[in-house]
């Protein structure tokens, strides 16, 4: 053991000398490797280290074997094997040695195999070798040499370990690129990515999308490359696919032999894990599974769910499952046939002459496009569905395929993987069918973004011409070809990335790609603007995608969008522009809602569990549109069809796979203005409900409440802590308070600095605390200055300073519902709300009843040293409301003078009114439909006594609401001791037990209270659970007791005030 002997001298020199680093041991180590077999080579390159390579990457002939990092003598590896860097190297690096140059530990897939130490540190300052442990060290480095990573024999497993190097790659190139110059080739290929595909492009998502290319491109070429060589990256580029020309060359331009050595050595890495995968065994059922069990999207699916979640989410990428793909292919080829008299359906080979400036071009009929292709699954499912018309005449197939099959299926997609793998599983279904293809031949499947303009990039970089000539390509689609068939299951995402002028522009209406006459804008409806106040849902990106398909099938004059979306614009309030834009547009329109929405906790008719058929909580439906022929004359008004699928999740596979649009149970829908509703409603009281006064037309000034954007910051239980919290966050530096409060990276309305600078121009006041509703019952605290993108993102202070300058009521609602429970989404304020104080799946809108108003700007929002000026008092009451109410009930209205209920009724008998009507169990239930869709109505009454009556019992409920009656308590708490909110459980069959801990309950809960929900809570359990993990004191545990005891009366007044309502409708 005479080679670790000198190792050990030549460390115990360095370390005598008292100067030595944790560098100043690597040559030493470096030799020790080196001796312990011929031709073992130890890279120690400076270079990669700081792009974030390991300190040393050891290898034979060439071939990567493993992997060491080195840390200084004494360094604890206890602490440093939890750090990020080494996580993401175990994640990544199946075979790893971590040292501080005594201590050897070896890591194989992540997972500790072997540690040793052959020598320590003493009192003395010297190190004392450990001979004993020698041949164990002989022994770990013996099999860290000879180490053979298994050969992969899944996808499931080779998409987890991809997953984990892609992570490093991505890393890395984000170093790679900092550490250069602006002139260096990263930021080249960075800002053709940006000209060419997305123009917000970050650093950070161009090492995303490099790093794809380069996994995607490598996994593609080793799908390809003969079995019998050894798979390199340098012979990568020429083992691609040749339907994917584009790919080839992108590959060898960013991956290929003159790729950065500061990269290369992980690239490496993953095409040696390549080369020792069983791509026969991983490949055998590529392109040939069923449902969810389709091999080729289980391996990009379980890739990106490792590699990056959140990318799903901002990309809103999701597998569609081949029962849906296949309901709607099948629909598809149905209305082909029997609407448009083509007797082949998706296989017609027919072609039409269209215009090219003054050419005339002949051209396929039916041209088929999916605009975010993901993996290819639509796109293979049409394949396939031709392809069984030619049973029978396989000699007939190839033909077919070049000539009338790809020069008319077309596919765009914007990342890098799933554009690799729609590649991958469409040539393997082609070559499973019969079909090779020609050496000039492509798939139309183009790497573009189907949202942006087209880029002319005549004189630009090679690289960037490449992208632009791909992009291009893909618009000449787009543009030119007449497409009549758009499907497919475009990214939900309502932070959508696609931000592009042109299709912000055709939303509205405007169309800068063509001067054709196109249908009104989104944002419009019968001529008028939306008057929306937040319409952020109009910008996500499935609506963008309907959109665009729109246009696409408007400029062909004819044709069919077939899209599986999210199911919130069939009815949400805020998209009755684009239902009317459709409605313009179409012919027919078939909506099958397949529901399964666990946001609104969406149940059957049977009340039993309803399952999404996509792994998302937000429910889902098939619209079908159909344009006809072009007509002429008058178009006739479009014929609307909907029919809803309910259950569980495989039985709702078993129906679509057996069905088709043919042999669904439709039902007509008649959509009216103003909101045009996709959705069967109950017409028969329509008229009914609409008689009611909207209360956004009785309370006209209101506003959604304040969105702080960074509640955790913003909102405390107590005044002293937000006062603490400003204090301190004010002065720090914007990092330093970035890192102490956790706000993580800035967004649009909302930075750190301007947070700062807001309350340092305020004055920092404690005056400025202010309460605010925060849930029901939940009263807390907030620092409010009143100005937008400031130390609050929106804090609406237009409306909410009328609740800060004299006292006040406000009404809490919602505009529509989400949930699946009904409308029970209504509360009552005196101080500023959240805007999810009532419901955290909707926006919140709070309607004050009193409007205050000044002369001057000089008002406790001024900032000026004057005394403010008193306001001047008036309610939020429409005139007209007034008026009509006034003659129904043969009484004056009174705004300030007291008022008797006799000849007089004044603002606070309104709200009153107002509130006992919204909290009537029968209003709710009788008009369901229409509360789950807008801001709700308010029926009037020409009965005195019952409007008295009404008034009362509402002013009661107010009072309960803002816990200013006092009520007799009836629930105990009866065990003493910590008061620590622990885990929240209830317990009906002990007396009402609520318990807060393994200890300590309230007693004396009724299940009807708390079961009691305001809006999307369950206001006994959240309040409590908002308080996990604090104690309870004593004012805490009497406010539980008050609001159990105010929750108890509201339920017997919920049932007096129907009593008094008596029949309906009220008149």
């Amino acid at each position: 053991m005479k080679v670790f002997r000198e190792y050990l001298r030549q460390i115990q020199s360095g370390f005598a000398t008292g100067q030595a680093t944790e560098h100043s041991y690597r040559p030493a180590l470096k030799t020790l490797l080196e001796s312990m077999e011929s031709g073992i080579e130890a890279i120690n390159e400076p270079r990669r280290i700081a792009c974030g390579a390991p300190d040393f990457i050891i290898s034979r002939k060439g071939v990567p074997l493993g992997y060491i990092e080195t840390k200084d003598l004494g360094l604890s590896l206890d602490d440093t094997e939890k750090s990020e860097q080494i996580l993401r190297y175990r994640d990544s690096l199946p075979n790893l040695i971590l040292t501080d140059y005594l201590s050897f530990r070896r890591y194989v897939d992540g997972t500790l195999r072997q540690e040793i130490r052959i020598g320590r540190i003493v009192s003395s300052g010297k190190i004392q070798p450990l001979p004993d442990n020698f041949p164990a060290l002989s022994d770990l480095l013996s099999q860290f040499l000879e180490s053979h990573s298994p050969g992969v024999m899944s996808s499931k497993d080779l998409a987890v370990r991809m997953a984990g190097k892609a992570q490093l790659i991505r890393d890395i190139i984000h170093r790679t690129f900092e550490s250069e110059n602006a002139q260096g080739a990263l930021h080249g290929q960075l800002e053709s990515f940006r000209k060419v595909l997305l123009r917000d492009l970050t650093p950070a998502q161009f090492a995303d999308m490099y790093a794809q290319t380069i996994c995607y491109g490598l996994f593609a070429a080793r799908c390809n490359a003969p079995s019998d060589g050894h798979f390199t990256r340098q012979q990568a580029a020429y083992d691609l696919p040749k339907t994917n020309p584009f790919l080839r060359k992108l590959f060898s331009h960013m991956a290929g032999p003159d790729l950065d050595d500061r990269i290369a050595w992980i690239v490496d890495d993953l095409a040696e894990l390549l080369n020792k995968s069983d791509m026969p065994s991983i490949l055998k059922d590529f392109g040939k599974g069923e449902g969810k069990e389709d091999p080729v999207v289980h391996f990009y699916e379980t890739f990106l769910s490792h590699y990056d979640p959140k990318m799903r989410e901002l990309r809103g990428v999701y597998y569609t499952p081949e029962p849906v793909v296949s309901y709607i292919v099948r629909s598809v080829d149905r209305i082909l046939k029997e609407t448009f008299k083509l007797k082949d359906g998706l296989a017609d080979n027919t072609k039409t002459d269209i215009r090219e400036g003054k050419q005339k071009i002949e051209t396929h009929r039916v041209h088929v496009l999916d605009p975010a292709t993901g993996t290819g699954t639509f796109l293979y499912e049409v394949i396939r569905q031709i392809s069984e018309s030619f049973k029978g005449n396989k000699g007939l197939w190839p033909g077919y395929v070049s000539d009338h099959l790809l020069p008319r299926i077309h596919g765009f997609e914007l990342l890098m993987a799933p554009y690799a793998i729609a590649h991958l599983k469409l040539g393997l279904e082609l070559k499973r069918l019969g079909y090779d293809f020609r050496s000039e031949e492509r798939l139309g499947v183009y790497l573009t973004n189907t949202m942006e303009d087209p880029h002319p990039f005549s004189g630009a970089p090679l690289f960037m011409r490449w992208l632009a000539e791909e992009t291009n390509i893909a618009d000449k689609v787009k543009r030119k070809h007449p497409i009549m068939v758009v499907l497919g299951n475009p990214p939900y995402s309502g932070h959508s990335a696609n931000t592009g002028e042109w299709i912000a522009g055709l939303l509205r209406g405007r169309d800068s790609l063509g001067r054709e006459k196109i249908t009104g804008s989104y944002f419009d409806v019968d001529g008028e603007p939306l008057g929306e106040k937040n319409p952020k849902w109009l910008n996500d990106d499935y609506v963008k995608f309907i959109r665009f398909a729109q246009w696409r099938i408007e400029r062909t004059g004819y044709g069919i969008l077939a899209f599986v979306t999210n199911h919130g614009y069939l009815d949400n309030p805020t998209f009755r522009g684009m239902r009317k834009s459709l409605m313009d547009s179409f012919d027919d329109l078939y909506f099958l809602d397949l529901h399964g929405n666990s946001k609104k906790k969406e149940k059957t008719p049977e009340g039993k569990a309803d399952k999404n058929v996509f792994d998302i909580q937000q429910g889902v439906a098939i619209g079908i549109f159909v344009k006809r022929q072009i007509r002429t004359g008058k178009k006739k008004d479009p014929r609307l069809l909907h029919a809803d699928l309910w259950g569980e999740r495989e039985a709702k596979y078993q129906w679509l796979a057996s069905n088709d649009l043919e042999s669904t149970p439709w039902k007509t829908v008649s959509p009216n203005a103003p909101s045009y509703q996709f959705v069967p409603q109950d017409e028969s009281l329509r008229k009914e409900y609409e008689k009611g006064w909207k209360i956004t037309d009785i309370m006209p000034i209101n506003s959604v409440g304040i969105v702080t954007a960074r509640d955790e910051l913003t909102i405390w239980n107590t005044p002293e802590a937000v006062w603490e919290t400003v204090s301190d966050f004010v002065s720090r530096s914007p990092e330093d308070a970035r890192e102490k409060y956790d706000l993580g990276p800035d967004a649009r309305d909302w930075k750190v600095e301007l947070a700062q600078k807001d309350l340092k121009k305020s004055g920092q006041s404690k005056d400025k605390i202010q309460q605010i509703l925060y849930r029901p019952f939940d009263i807390r605290y907030t620092y409010y200055t009143g100005h937008s993108r400031g130390f609050q993102c929106r804090p609406r202070q237009e409306v909410m300073e009328h609740m800060l300058l004299g006292k006040n009521l406000g009404l809490v609602t919602t505009r529509s519902i989400e949930i699946g429970r009904g409308w029970e989404h209504v509360f009552c304020t005196s101080s500023l709300i959240q805007h999810h104080t009532v419901s955290l799946k909707e926006v919140n809108y709070l309607f004050p009843l009193y409007l205050f108003e000044t002369s001057s700007k000089n008002t406790i929002f001024s900032g000026s040293q004057k005394d403010p000026e008193t306001p001047i008092r008036r309610s939020n009451l429409s005139t007209e409301f007034l008026e009509d109410l006034s003659g129904k009930l043969g009484m004056a209205f009174i705004s300030e003078e007291k008022r008797d209920l006799k000849k007089s009724f004044g603002p606070e008998d309104v709200f009153y009114y107002v509130y006992a009507i919204l909290h009537s169990p029968e209003y709710r239930s009788r008009y369901a439909g229409f509360l789950k869709i807008d801001f709700p109505r308010i029926p009037l009454t020409s009965d005195r006594e019952l409007f008295v009556s009404l008034c009362r019992l509402g002013q009661e409920l107010v009072s309960l609401h803002l816990l200013e009656k006092d009520l007799p308590i009836s629930t105990t708490f009866p065990i003493p001791g910590e008061n620590i909110v622990e885990s929240v459980r209830y317990e009906p069959e002990n007396n009402g037990q609520v318990w807060i801990n393994a200890t300590q309950y309230f007693e004396g809960v009724s299940p009807e209270v708390w079961n009691f929900h305001i809006g999307g809570y369950q206001v006994c359990q959240k309040w409590l659970k908002d308080r996990k993990g604090r104690v309870l004191g004593y004012q805490d545990l009497i406010h539980y007791q008050k609001i159990v005891a105010a929750l108890s009366k509201t339920i017997s007044l919920q049932k007096q005030i129907d009593e008094a309502i008596g029949k309906w409708p009220i008149i």
